[in-house]
């Protein structure tokens, strides 16, 4: 395309399929042909650095507290291992074409613009665009390879059995959960992971990686219920080991989980029958795309086209305000009278010509730049504020009550405690230092009492104090996933050893056991350590007539 207005320069646009090779000689024969003043390219400096082989950018530690850097770069090794798997797929590196772009103008003596927006720009928006419901349907496709209702109920099971296994613990004897049934569980649990190993170990030396996993994890299975569960064997040793307390946690959560889990994906499965959030008809595997279909579109803005179906406003940040980006950058050179040659993606090169032809119905720059502010209600804030203020109303209301100080710093010692040790276990399983538990685990009961923290970012804030991460791991990350052959246990012991995806893991596991630890206080610890106050049900008594004495305490001031 062709664009100029009198006394302007002019721009032409060059849509790409960034995996092609047919592409990379377009260009390289655009470029030759066209002589511009100015190559445009589809880069930011970040990319443009580390296309050219200088080092990526580190995370900075402070960046990490801002809350969803680790989020960004879940989204960004999404897109960019997709990207990947095609280039394999058809033996062309990954921006091959942008490459192209620049080794050219660079050997015909022309100059470079990089007129993209910066990739964590995109990718925080991207984010943030995102609702929880979409999120959710990405982490089924990651964790599952299910992207419709299936993968989100399995997402989403799991996250409320965590939460439902202690209210099983709690309640669950007015629905028959019985303490026999909570103690079959936690033996069939114990008893089949113990399994499950020994056979693994066993089955190592005469199977495959990926088979002798799968002959443990059945065999454990089938060893915990049938023994475990069904015959009971073992159950005087399990709970000699845990504890009466230690047998209820464990057996209500694996309850909670396995119920979550069980009616999620039956739920989903049934939303599927229906047509909702099912694939659409005619979608098409990216494994099926010939070269041909690559030429319509890269394939990150094909991507993100079946992203627009559930996620308009990611979809938003990721193709169209870049489109609108990268016309602001291409409108400020023509009008500078520069002879451009823009190379983008494909499925981008619409959207640029409609705002080259009409510059007029460009957003305002400041629109596409900074941090994405959420649509809608701050549900979030709210929540936080809101369980701050249970928290600190807690404490007050039973001091109003009579409760005395050393009963309260009794039970605030309890929930010190029980979110230190499971925050800062969590986080040591998942490979983090000891310095960075631990700092994890002084904060956890801070950060429990307000969601908008979270003590996995402090852990891994002490993590990178010491380790450095930056985008490059993305890809040994894809390299790794890109490996058929090496067995499941092996190639997540090859993961862990990537500093981002370790960094990943102990951030994660760091808030998993904060959370946890935060239900099963209410649900296990103060039973036992308000035994004599009458446990849930007498604290709560106390907490009433602590308002009731507050409420008494006001109106006498007040009158």
């Amino acid at each position: 395309m062709n664009d100029s207005s009198p006394g302007e320069g002019h721009v032409r646009v060059v849509g790409t399929a960034h995996v092609s090779a047919d592409s990379v000689r377009e260009v390289e024969e655009t470029v030759r042909e066209e002589r511009p003043d100015v190559v445009a390219v589809e880069l930011d400096e970040g990319r443009y650095r580390q296309m050219k082989g200088g080092t990526p950018d580190d995370i900075e530690a402070r960046d990490l507290l801002r809350g969803n850097t680790v989020f960004q770069f879940i989204a960004y090794w999404m897109l960019s291992y997709v990207q990947s798997r095609m280039g394999d797929k058809f033996d062309v590196k990954p921006g091959a074409d942008m490459l192209a772009a620049v080794e050219t103008a660079e050997e015909e003596g022309l100059d470079v613009a990089l007129v993209d927006r910066d990739i964590q720009v995109t990718i925080q928006r991207f984010w943030r665009r995102m609702g929880t419901l979409e999120k959710m349907r990405m982490a089924g496709d990651l964790l599952f390879g299910v992207a419709d209702a299936r993968g989100v109920g399995a997402v989403l099971g799991i996250a409320v059995g965590v939460f439902l296994g202690p209210l099983v613990g709690l309640f669950g004897g007015a629905v028959g959960v019985t303490d026999l049934l909570l103690t079959r569980t936690a033996t069939a649990a114990v008893l089949g992971a113990a399994a499950a190993y020994m056979l693994y170990t066993v089955a190592s030396f005469s199977l495959d990686g990926d088979d002798a996993v799968l002959a443990g994890l059945g065999g454990g299975a089938a060893i915990g219920i049938v023994a475990g569960f069904g015959l009971g064997l073992g159950t005087g040793l399990v709970s000699g080991i845990l504890g009466s307390l230690g047998t209820a946690i464990v057996g209500s959560l694996v309850i909670g989980v396995l119920a979550g889990v069980i009616v999620g994906v039956t739920a989903g499965a049934v939303l599927n029958a229906f047509g909702l959030f099912a694939p659409a008809e005619g979608d098409t595997d990216y494994e099926e795309f010939d070269m041909a279909e690559l030429t319509d579109g890269d394939v990150v803005s094909a991507m993100m086209e079946e992203f627009r179906r559930f996620s308009p406003g990611g979809a938003e940040a990721l193709i169209d305000e870049r489109d609108a980006y990268i016309a602001h950058q291409l409108v400020a050179l023509r009008q500078s009278g520069r002879h451009v040659v823009a190379i983008v993606g494909a499925g981008h090169r619409e959207g640029i010509e409609n705002y080259l032809e009409h510059p007029e119905t460009l957003p305002p720059m400041e629109s596409l730049v900074g941090v994405a502010e959420k649509d809608g209600f701050p549900w979030g804030k709210l929540l936080g504020f809101g369980v701050t203020a249970v928290f600190i109303a807690f404490f007050v209301l039973l001091a109003m009550a009579g409760v005395g100080n050393e009963r309260l710093l009794t039970i605030f010692g309890a929930w010190f405690l029980i979110n230190g040790v499971f925050a800062a276990a969590l986080a040591k399983v998942a490979g983090a230092r000891w310095t960075s538990a631990l700092v994890g685990g002084l904060v956890a009961w801070m950060t429990s009492i307000n969601p908008l923290l979270a003590p996995g970012w402090f852990t891994g804030y002490v993590e990178l104090r010491h380790t450095p991460v930056n985008v490059g791991d993305i890809s040994k990350l894809n390299e790794l996933l890109s490996d058929e052959e090496t067995p499941i246990v092996e190639l997540v012991g090859q993961m862990f050893d990537v500093p981002l995806f370790k960094l990943i893991m102990v951030v994660a596991m760091t808030n998993i056991g904060s959370i946890i630890a935060s239900f099963l206080f209410v649900t296990y610890v103060i039973p036992v350590i308000a035994s004599d106050l009458g446990g849930v049900a007498g604290v709560a008594n106390l907490m009433f007539e602590g308002a009731r004495n507050s409420a008494d305490l006001i109106w006498r001031s007040l009158t």
